[in-house]
């Protein structure tokens, strides 16, 4: 086997190995061998090498009779170390720019830090009858529908809720967020102002923050509160894809 030879087959060995790990989905805590057999286009022989490889590098753990594999530390390191390097509000600027295009409004690109989220990027509407809340403005995560469409995302909402009355009529309203996949709200913190937002996701499904759009309740009726869901949706999708998401 020549120079050449070799080359391509380190190289075809390195894709094999990334396909296996790329198998692994949102959800997909374990996998079995003939699980991944089904999702990689692989000998079994080839894929218990790599898998062996990977182990011995960090990024596969595998575990129990008959084994069952699942991602190991190496994969959080990189992950860790890539989030800390994203810039995500340069990463949505085109989405927020289609989405202020279309739609007339102020749009805003709000993340997830603990029980509040905090606006980190707004592109404010040029209508002069308009809502804008600024870039640093946080506000607690249950409120508004920039707030609550994360939380109904989040693995355990109802520690964050501080009221234990307000508690089941909340996870009710969480429960059709999810189900629609946005959320409204009307005069909640700013008399006269209607917000739709939706939830962006990282690779791992991981709720990240929302996208979302504010106008005043004379310009955004049902109709327009409809237009703007989708709008929202399909950048959302755009922006979680950006982020990692399959």
């Amino acid at each position: 086997m020549d120079v050449e030879e070799k080359s391509s087959e380190g190289v075809r060995a390195v894709e094999r190995a990334l396909d296996i790990l790329m198998a692994f989905g949102p959800g997909d805590r374990e996998l079995t061998a003939g699980e991944l057999l089904k999702r990689v286009d692989l000998s079994r022989p080839t894929l218990y090498r790599l898998l062996r490889t990977l182990e011995n590098k960090g990024f596969i753990a595998a575990s129990g009779d008959p084994q069952r594999f699942a991602l190991g530390a190496a994969v959080a390191q990189l992950a860790h170390v890539w989030s800390n390097g994203l810039d995500i509000a340069t990463v949505a600027q085109p989405m927020l720019r289609r989405l202020w295009d279309e739609t007339g409004e102020t749009v805003a690109l709000l993340v997830h830090q603990g029980d509040h989220r905090v606006c980190v990027a707004e592109l404010p509407s040029a209508q002069p009858l308009s809502f804008k809340r600024g870039v640093g403005h946080r506000e607690d995560v249950t409120r508004g529908a920039s707030g609550r469409v994360i939380l109904a995302h989040l693995p355990s909402p109802e520690a964050l809720v501080r009221d234990d009355a307000e508690l089941p009529a909340l996870q009710k309203r969480l429960k059709k967020v999810r189900e629609q996949g946005y959320e409204v709200s009307r005069d909640e913190l700013i008399k006269g102002a209607v917000a739709v937002a939706v939830p962006f996701f990282l690779g791992n499904g991981q709720v990240i923050g929302s996208l979302a759009v504010f106008g005043p309740g004379v310009r955004v009726d049902q109709e327009r509160v409809a237009l703007f869901a989708e709008l929202l949706k399909a950048e959302a999708r755009k922006l979680s894809q950006a982020l990692g998401q399959k």
